[in-house]
Formats: structure tokens, C-alpha cells, sequence
């Protein structure tokens, strides 16, 4: 579960909505807990959505402890999607992709409104959104209990919101001589994230394709 729960956590991490706005809300004017902030609600977004659909398996499959008869179909018709839209990513990596104009209010915004956001960015998100559905019914399908699937939660959020937190992190303890090599981080992440992510959803989607037709 855990290697699969990787490569879907990873599309979040690489997501420029997912690290551009870390990077912005440390421009703020009190950047150190704006950024602490929006990590927590980035945080916890990830969790409550992916525990939803968590639960969502659980009530259809009938329980954590066995997994249900049509998971295999479900990782086949979502190994399908990720790597139909990973070959799209691939085929349109060319197009020049900017933060979007709302992004920045970022640079006045408070530690309040900067969790509020967070929140709110994970549900926004289709790719985020989508990535903690599969998540969460990877985790409530593979029949490993409440324990198993507390652990594959805890997993999964700690990978996905890895690269939120490392520039968070990294600012709260070095302060302003991050702010030029974040800038960088984020210009980088504009320009080739296309491709990347691309990679990552053809892989995965072969993958999960797999293990459905494994499971038949």
C-alpha cells in the first residue's frame, strides 16, 4: 500500500499550486507564522479530504478489514485516467504555465486567512482533490484494519505535504537569506513541473493499472 500511496502523494508534492503558494505566503508581512499557518491547513486539508474517501471505502466495501470485490476494477478504471492524463500532460508540457493573478494577494495576507486558504486550495485543487480520492480509497481497500489504514493516512499526508513543509520549515529557522534560492525554487517549478508531473501520472497510472488486473 505504502508504494503505492508514493507515487499519488508525489503528484501532490510536485504540484506548483501545492509549492508556489508555501513559497508566496513567506513574502507576507509576517512570514514566519503566516508560513507555519498555511503548512497546518495544508495539513490538514490533506488528511480530512483523504480521510473521507477513506471512509467512503469503508461504508461501500463493507469495512477496513477486507477489501472489497470491486476495488480491482476501481484501480483499473483510475490507472486508465492517470495515464490518459498523464500523456496529455506530456503532449501539452510546451504551454507556459504562471501563477495565477489571485496568488498575489499572498503578499499581504495574515497567518488567519493564510490556514483558511490552505484549506480551501486542497478542495479548489482538481488535481490535488483527485489524488486524495485515489489515496483514500487505495488505503480503505486494501483491507489492512484501522490501524493499517491510520498508517497509510499519516503516510500519505507527510509525503504529499512535503514540499510545503521544507520551505516553511527551512524559513522559520534561517529567516531571509532563503527568500533568493525560494524565489528561484518557485520560477523553476513554473517552468518544467509539466513534464515531471507527466512522468509521475504515466508511471503511477501503470501501476495502479496493474495491480487492478493483478487483483481480478
Amino acid at each position: 500500500m505504502l508504494a503505492e500511496l508514493i507515487p499519488l502523494a508525489l503528484v501532490v508534492a510536485l504540484s506548483p499550486l501545492s509549492i508556489i503558494p508555501g513559497v508566496l505566503v513567506l513574502h507576507s508581512p509576517r512570514p514566519r507564522p503566516t508560513g507555519l499557518a498555511f503548512l497546518a491547513g495544508w495539513i490538514v486539508g490533506l488528511a480530512l479530504v483523504t480521510q473521507v474517501f477513506v471512509e467512503v471505502s469503508n461504508l461501500v466495501g463493507g469495512g477496513l478489514d477486507k477489501p472489497p470485490s470491486w476495488a480491482s476494477w476501481v484501480r483499473i478504471v483510475a490507472g486508465g485516467a492517470l495515464v490518459a492524463f498523464g500523456v496529455y500532460k506530456w503532449l501539452t508540457r510546451g504551454r507556459s504555465d504562471h501563477s495565477p493573478k489571485w496568488m498575489t494577494s499572498f503578499a499581504k495576507i495574515t497567518p488567519r486567512k493564510a490556514a483558511v486558504t490552505a484549506l480551501v486550495l486542497v478542495v479548489a485543487n482538481p488535481k490535488v482533490l483527485f489524488m486524495c480520492a485515489a489515496a483514500g480509497l487505495a488505503i480503505g481497500t486494501e483491507g489492512l484494519g484501522r490501524r493499517g489504514a491510520t498508517l497509510g493516512l499519516s503516510f500519505y499526508v507527510a509525503v504529499a505535504a512535503s514540499t510545503v513543509a521544507l520551505p516553511v520549515l527551512a524559513y522559520a529557522v534561517s529567516g531571509d537569506r532563503l527568500h533568493e534560492p525560494l524565489t528561484r525554487l518557485k520560477d523553476w517549478m513554473e517552468a518544467q513541473h509539466a513534464a515531471l508531473v507527466a512522468g509521475i501520472l504515466i508511471v503511477l497510472g501503470l501501476l495502479v493499472l496493474y495491480k487492478g488486473l493483478h487483483g481480478l
